[in-house]
């Protein structure tokens, strides 16, 4: 009718809604900026219908990347006072601390990034940048990162992606993958030192009922010694696994855990031994401490506690140490290297470090944005940096130090829930001789962001 086709002309030139000054919110209206008027939303039932508040804040977020996109092109701009010939004055003259100087010309080389995109190569030419990818996880040395890709069919391809070829004149990474382990979803990733670092992935697969835990040889996954092909290592049906880690601490060897509903289950791979720990609450998060075989969980009842898992099973939860408590669901930790310290991000968007010495909170780190997606955390406390993904799809990146927010980088492409990105960031992107930055795989793409 022409009332409909009024409000589709309208909604072609429309522009995010932004109220002017001292107006009240009207329900079931809209204000646009443009035209200093409101206009009356339509059922959202109607897929036919333009004009609904999800479709209204999709485009308002659209909006607003495109626009920092653009922004992204040019020439970054950082705070006053803050480029390289300044701060190497300022350190010389004796005005500034090696640790305030280290801090700052952190700060400067972040908001120096440009995004790039990595060439993928692959010995079969159906592989590379047909699927879209859902996780990335690298190694201790970031010589490889092991993918998981989601596939037509509604399962999964997993691959490993070796670095060695990304250099700083080349951007160009070769990618293999092993069709046989190709059907699972998978909620949860880590790699496990078994014969040697990093020799093995853990895998949380989802089934419809039961889950599967596997140990897969990273081998699996290599263009190398073809002959060579271990079978699985570990793989046994579980309930719903959410999380896991892998014990690098030589009094529980062999070990890895698993985050269940309702329960923590610790299995040691070459024995078959396994010890449950049941708890109140779905364990999301979990990391082995590396100088004492204890295992950190967070839970989605935002409790956060402590195992040592040299003891044995016992009843009720007085097994329980460290315990720490946020007002949501715990989705993330990082244990610090020096073991005082812990990391959680939860799905309120807090992200906290805790003193485990006093079990109390001393910094939080703001502006990140989770409603209900397991989103990790990445530290590298040698650049002195934080970085997660929220699940507006924008990749934000703190200083350590003072919680500062240094950047905030948009996705290349249109935020939804099937494509929020997965980061890596190191120092030594494909190992000891390797370059510095950030990667980012998104849709069937991935980019890097030059660090240096």
């Amino acid at each position: 009718d022409s009332n409909k086709l009024s409000y589709l002309s309208d909604f072609a030139t429309f522009s995010p809604p932004c109220p002017p000054p001292h107006s009240e919110e009207l329900p079931g209206f809209y204000y646009d900026s443009e035209k200093n008027r409101y206009f009356r939303l339509l059922p959202g039932h109607n897929n036919h219908n333009p004009l609904t508040k999800d479709s209204i804040e999709h485009k308002a977020m659209e909006c607003k990347r495109l626009r920092l996109l653009e922004e992204e092109q040019k020439q970054k701009t950082t705070r006053a006072g803050l480029n390289s010939s300044l701060l190497l004055q300022k350190r010389q003259l004796g005005l500034l601390s090696s640790t305030s100087y280290c801090r700052l010309v952190h700060e400067l080389k972040v908001n120096c990034m440009q995004r790039r995109k990595i060439e993928i190569h692959s010995p079969d030419s159906s592989v590379a940048g047909t699927n879209n990818f859902k996780i990335i996880v690298a190694d201790v040395a970031c010589e490889r990162i092991f993918t998981v890709n989601d596939v037509e069919h509604g399962g999964c391809k997993y691959g490993i992606i070796n670095l060695s070829g990304l250099g700083k004149e080349s951007l160009t990474v070769e990618m293999y993958d092993n069709l046989y382990f190709t059907n699972r979803k998978v909620n949860s990733v880590c790699w496990a030192s078994l014969t040697h670092p990093d020799s093995h992935l853990c895998l949380m697969g989802i089934a419809e009922t039961p889950g599967c835990a596997s140990l897969l040889p990273a081998s699996l996954f290599s263009s190398t010694n073809p002959g060579d092909r271990p079978g699985m290592l570990c793989s046994f049906k579980i309930s719903t696994a959410w999380s896991c880690a892998w014990c690098l601490n030589p009094q529980a060897d062999n070990c890895f855990s698993t985050g269940l509903t309702r329960r923590v289950l610790v299995t040691n791979v070459v024995t078959g031994h396994r010890q449950t720990f049941g708890t109140s609450s779905d364990v999301l998060a979990q990391q082995f401490a590396t100088q004492t075989p204890v295992l950190y969980n967070g839970c989605r009842s935002g409790e956060i506690f402590s195992i040592d898992v040299r003891q044995r099973n016992r009843k009720g939860q007085s097994w329980k140490a460290t315990r720490l408590f946020h007002g949501s669901a715990v989705t993330s930790i990082h244990l610090m290297e020096a073991e005082h310290y812990l990391m959680a991000a939860d799905m309120a968007g807090k992200i906290k470090l805790w003193d485990l010495r006093t079990a109390k909170c001393v910094k939080q780190y703001k502006g990140h944005h989770n409603e209900y997606a397991l989103l990790p955390l990445h530290v590298n406390e040698e650049e002195g940096l934080l970085i997660a993904v929220g699940q507006d799809c924008y990749t934000r990146i703190w200083s350590l130090q003072d919680a500062r927010l240094l950047r905030t980088i948009p996705s290349p492409h249109p935020s939804s829930k099937d494509a929020i990105p997965s980061v890596v960031f190191s120092s030594r992107l494909g190992g000891s001789r390797g370059v510095p930055g950030l990667l980012m795989a998104v849709k069937q793409d991935l980019y890097h962001f030059s660090y240096n």
